[in-house]
């Protein structure tokens, strides 16, 4: 890690989902850096792609954009996900109630919520061969305290009327093995869900961009963003291959925004999480699946589980193994590297976890790493950079990006091209990047953790 901040490394794990890479994987649409363009967008993950996409949607006079991109389109966490589309539309609520109010948490609630339909929505229109699948999603509780936690916290949720569950199945114990499939499970919440195969979903935007004129620059990592505009109101950005000119600058950085915009040190941390993909051999049996899974053993000890359209199963988090590490995840940039402590997690995991998959032969045949971009309080950053007008962020998204970001790209480029408000769009208040969130010096990640440690600790 650089003492300037995380920066993308090179020969990172390979993921599933890149085995095909796509024609623009490793593109840039001229040989020379233009020296000024109306809009630098820096990141060419799912935020990047968003925000390139909205900003050509039928707009007959669009401005010049550039797309600059450390290593290859969509290397980053997007390509490195479950490709998951899971809201949280009950589990973190009663808390948000605490913290921010009923409002803010329903807000936050009924904005995850529509972003499943969003994606499909934009599949749908655009065309997109993604493998969007509509589905939906069960949380498995195995763990007894966070069984009788959730389930009375569920239980006054409901009663309070506060938050739409209408949306929401609550399975108690006696029934919950049953219909999640899962060994021990102690209860299960079922909601509606997707997944996609999330490189696929960014390329074609990406595309689409570049078709309409969008300059995209792979393999160009930006180095610095000056801290004031120039005299005529335009920024500097700085790469490996020259500067651009730009009057307007979105950072989709997500984990490494702190490099070039220092004001988000310990505010958005890079966390090493891990993946991977389990297959049943052909000629072994295993029960379908028809749902996707959280599996918590714990309050943040959790597996996700996609069973994907071809068979095979996207296992991820991996947590009860090496969560407690904090050497492992907190801080880690580097995504070229396995978590050694979990690869023992993912062997067997089917036959442990799932009634009738014991006999099933299924194992992982791929593993890798990737960068998150964990937010110090846990919600994104979204909107213009405090002190900084014409730089915009959107970011911070703590592992859970694919239910946040299409809408909230949307939102940033009714902001900067339509003069909007962050008021007047949809996104939640409390996702909104001021100065008071940036001034804060409570970090959530590590307090969390610490709480968990202790709770693990009594317990054993």
């Amino acid at each position: 890690m650089s003492d300037q901040g995380p920066t993308p490394v090179p020969n990172s794990t390979k993921s599933f989902w890149k085995t095909q890479p796509h024609r623009l994987d490793s593109h840039r649409s001229t040989a020379q850096l233009p020296a000024e363009s109306d809009v630098v967008i820096i990141g060419a993950g799912f935020a990047g792609a968003a925000l390139a996409h909205f900003i050509y949607a039928d707009n007959p006079s669009p401005p010049s954009v550039v797309i600059l991109e450390a290593r290859e389109a969509c290397s980053g966490a997007t390509a490195r996900n479950g490709g998951h589309l899971k809201p949280d539309v009950y589990f973190n609520v009663p808390k948000y109630i605490k913290k921010y109010g009923n409002k803010a948490a329903v807000e936050v609630a009924n904005f995850e919520a529509l972003q499943v339909l969003a994606v499909k929505e934009l599949v749908e229109k655009e065309k997109i061969d993604c493998e969007f699948t509509l589905t939906r999603a069960c949380d498995v509780i195995l763990d007894e305290d966070l069984a009788r936690e959730t389930e009375e916290a569920f239980a006054e949720l409901s009663k309070s009327g506060v938050a739409n569950l209408t949306d929401v199945h609550f399975t108690p114990r006696k029934d919950a093995e049953r219909v999640s499939g899962v060994k021990g499970a102690l209860n299960c919440f079922t909601f509606t869900a997707g997944h996609v195969w999330p490189y696929k979903l960014v390329m074609h935007l990406l595309a689409g961009a570049v078709n309409k004129g969008a300059n995209l620059q792979t393999n160009t990592p930006v180095t610095h963003v000056s801290e004031k505009p120039l005299l005529d109101g335009r920024w500097l950005v700085t790469t490996e291959r020259g500067t651009i000119k730009a009057k307007k600058i979105l950072l989709a950085t997500n984990a490494y925004t702190s490099r070039i915009a220092p004001e988000f040190k310990d505010h958005i941390v890079p966390v090493r999480g891990i993946c991977s993909r389990i297959v049943v051999p052909k000629g072994s049996q295993a029960p379908f699946l028809p749902q996707t899974y959280s599996i918590r053993h714990g309050p943040s000890l959790y597996d996700y589980l996609i069973p994907r359209n071809d068979g095979s199963i996207i296992v991820g988090g991996a947590k009860p193994s090496w969560w407690s590490d904090t050497s492992q995840w907190y801080n880690v940039s580097d995504d070229s590297k396995l978590i050694e402590p979990a690869l023992p997690h993912f062997e067997g995991l089917m036959q442990r976890t799932f009634i009738g998959w014991e006999k099933s032969d299924a194992y992982p045949d791929k593993i890798w790493t990737g960068i998150m971009g964990y937010s110090s309080d846990f919600m994104p950053y979204v909107g213009e950079v405090p002190k900084k007008p014409g730089q915009m962020v959107l970011a911070g998204f703590s592992g859970h990006g694919m239910p946040l970001i299409l809408l909230s790209a949307k939102a940033i480029v009714e902001m900067f091209l339509h003069g909007k408000s962050f008021e007047e769009t949809s996104v939640p208040s409390v996702f909104k990047a001021t100065q008071e969130r940036l001034d804060s010096t409570r970090n959530e990640i590590t307090e969390g953790h610490g709480s968990e440690q202790e709770n693990l600790r009594s317990k054993l």
